[in-house]
């Protein structure tokens, strides 16, 4: 910001008719800012912003948003742009230091981060003390805040250098760790990176390569997968980087300090937004519910909300939603996804919150949840943005008959033929066992559905606690495709 040439402005109590003069400083784009830190000494009075709207908390060159006029800069350069020109690393670079790198920067940056993707293997360990149920965002927590307990060197913040080797380690092992999270929850081994992937594929391969089989990183969802980690990299002073700053003003180590905006991001107003739009998707079930919910989404003494429409700062258009949709369509058309029923019926909600004069009245919608779904179609946690998976995770119930299963969850039912059932897998290392069913055409929760068994009495509940109890399910389902 600077303050020259000097400007001010003079504010007056109207009850005693005393008047005090505030500096104003102006920043390079954006509104100026009143200078009131002298505010509470001179009047005796504190202001009053909750939300923060108002109010600057600090200076920063990092990144501009104008939520009216739809901008978002980092460090000058438009979000579409660097979406399409640059990587993440790059990107990352950029917030770091001001530029974006030259050809040996970016080559010693990247070398510096891809070696540093390994985690301490005692810190693996720490993962045998969660459930394997439990929320990816706790399990983040955890760990991202023990890894203070291994990396001494680098715990002072006032330490510039021990802040830039922090720093690294973070960018470096965040996705490492989010990919073991994950194959916890799955019940699979552990990756380790490779130094030869780039950052995005080196995430996908932890994520979805098993020990049985090669893996082959598809390079159009490792290009999707770099622009979504670009489009969550920064957002101004969002609640999880205030809550950062609040955590490290006390002077706690870098790794606290995330592990504090972790907890932030979970919220479902904030990071966990996305995972809060799929839940929505999921309770609304077909596209034949959609008039019902737009008008219960238009009624102020209903307690349904529309979520992944608008955004708290943007009042005209996400620039990342531009970016997303474009990412959405390639990664579709690459998995060759057309008829998917949670897809169908964002498709549907969205263009019909387009074409309603309530919401064209207010602006219409700046992130509609289509481009929420770009995320959890092709990875399941994401570096910083976990989200959970597309299908269920837990079915209410599921009840057997003599040719089918009944599926309930909260208050839908759908009944499933044996014989539409084409695959039935298991974990071999949770208790109760988790069963995941692959359908030859979906019913009303899609073409996947996964349960944990729970055995009631004499009759099946599901199928009991043990994989023997699976294996029977597969007879079975073997059995009903042969009479078919």
């Amino acid at each position: 910001m600077t303050d020259a040439p000097k400007k001010t402005v003079t504010i007056t109590d109207d009850a005693t008719g005393k008047s005090w003069k505030l500096n104003v400083a102006s920043g390079t784009v954006g509104p100026d800012v009143i200078d009131i830190r002298k505010l509470y000494g001179e009047t005796g009075m504190f202001t009053f912003d909750p939300g923060f709207t108002s109010t600057a908390s600090c200076e920063s060159k990092i990144t501009f948003i104008d939520g009216d006029k739809g901008i978002l800069l980092h460090r000058g350069y438009p979000i579409d742009q660097l979406a399409e020109k640059s990587d993440f690393l790059e990107v990352a670079y950029l917030l770091q230091y001001g530029e974006l790198p030259n050809k040996t920067e970016k080559q010693d940056w990247v070398k510096h981060i891809t070696y540093h993707t390994m985690v301490h293997e005692q810190l693996i360990r720490f993962y045998s003390g969660f459930r394997r149920d439990a929320h990816p965002m706790a399990v983040m927590c955890g760990v991202v805040g023990g890894l203070a307990a291994f990396y001494h060197d680098s715990l002072d913040i006032h330490d510039v250098e021990q802040r830039n080797i922090s720093c690294h380690r973070l960018i470096a092992k965040m996705p490492t760790l989010a990919a073991m999270t994950y194959k916890y929850m799955m019940g699979q081994p552990f990756v380790y990176p490779q130094n030869s992937l780039s950052y995005a594929e080196n995430f996908l391969y932890m994520m979805f390569s098993v020990p049985a089989e090669p893996y082959k990183i598809n390079p159009v969802l490792a290009r999707a997968m770099d622009k979504i980690f670009i489009l969550h990299a920064d957002h101004e002073q969002n609640a999880s980087t205030s809550t950062v700053r609040l955590a490290s003003s006390s002077g706690a180590n870098p790794f606290a300090c995330i592990a504090a905006g972790i907890t932030s991001l979970w919220g479902p107003a904030h990071g966990g937004a996305n995972e809060a739009v799929l839940k929505m998707l999921m309770e609304i079930g077909s596209k034949d519910r959609i008039p019902e919910i737009i008008k219960r989404s238009k009624d102020k003494n209903d307690s349904f909300r529309l979520m992944g429409f608008g955004h708290r700062v943007y009042k005209n258009y996400d620039p990342r939603a531009k970016v997303m949709q474009e990412t959405c369509r390639e990664v579709l058309a690459e998995l060759g996804i057309k008829n998917d029923p949670l897809l169908e019926t964002a498709m549907a909600l969205e263009k019909a919150a387009l074409e309603d004069d309530y919401f064209i009245a207010k602006g219409g919608p700046k992130s509609p949840p289509v481009f929420a779904l770009i995320v959890p179609f092709f990875m399941m946690v994401l570096g910083y943005v976990l989200v959970k998976k597309l299908i269920f995770d837990l079915m209410d119930e599921v009840y057997d008959t003599t040719d089918a299963l009944i599926v309930r969850y909260r208050d839908q039912e759908d009944r499933i033929a044996l014989s539409n059932i084409i695959n039935v897998s298991h974990t071999q290392m949770t208790n109760p066992v988790r069963i995941t069913l692959t359908l030859r055409q979906p019913c009303r929760f899609g073409k996947k559905i996964v349960f944990c068994p729970v055995v009631s009495g004499s009759d099946y509940k599901s199928f009991g606690f043990t994989n023997a109890i699976a294996d029977e399910l597969i007879e079975r389902v073997d059995s009903a495709r042969q009479r078919v």
